[in-house]
């Protein structure tokens, strides 16, 4: 994914403000490669470009003064209370050098699990991104996780599920942590009075008595 920056001279709060008027958001570019470098960027573009999720979850390519780099989106401000992005931080990518990124998860097949047709489970999604290791030409924009054999009792873990090549998970805490769990549901008992009180299926109700 491409997107254009310009260089920024000027810093300070002040300057910062007054780019912001003028529908410009302050950044900068750091890590290996050389100095920090302060840049601006069109707020509108930034703005749509953050609701796409490649941006946040994948190698980009910025152009500036006609030249291009690779760079990761590493940190967004967005201001307090108005639909605006105050400042945002991107980080130099080195080809020969692994990154440790959060990758969404997506989940699908869940509706044709025997689990959720045959044997009415409740399935949660308690994971939905994954911390993962690799370097930058095997990152994913997603990692996408096939739900169609889950079944009654056999909740998903990370062992269970094959990862791009390339890519290691990063776990803290549990090595094998639960993905998506699958838990049975309580069949609802009939009460004995309800049912007895009840009619019986097609029969007659009684009849009323004369005055």
């Amino acid at each position: 994914m491409k997107f254009v920056a310009f260089e920024r001279t000027k810093q300070g709060t002040g300057a910062s403000r007054r780019l912001r008027n003028t529908g410009r958001t302050p950044g900068i570019v750091y890590g290996v490669g050389g100095e920090p470098q302060l840049i601006e960027l069109d707020h509108n573009a930034l703005w749509h470009a953050l609701k796409k999720e490649a941006f946040h979850a994948s190698v980009l390519d910025m152009e500036i003064n006609g030249k291009e780099s690779k760079v990761l989106l590493r940190d967004v401000q967005p201001h307090p209370f108005k639909p605006m992005i105050v400042h945002v931080d991107f980080l130099r990518v080195d080809a020969n050098t692994k990154l440790t990124m959060k990758v969404p998860l997506h989940y699908s097949g869940e509706e044709t699990s025997s689990a959720f047709k045959l044997e009415n489970c409740l399935i949660t999604h308690v994971v939905n991104e994954l911390v993962i290791n690799c370097l930058p030409a095997d990152l994913p924009e997603f990692i996408a996780v096939d739900l169609s054999g889950l079944k009654k009792g056999a909740s998903l873990h990370l062992d269970d599920i094959t990862l791009p090549k390339g890519v290691t998970a990063v776990t803290r805490g549990k090595k094998n942590p639960v993905l998506v769990s699958v838990v049975a549901q309580a069949e609802e008992v009939p009460d004995p009075a309800a049912a007895a009180a009840a009619p019986a299926k097609g029969g007659k109700a009684a009849p009323k008595g004369k005055k």
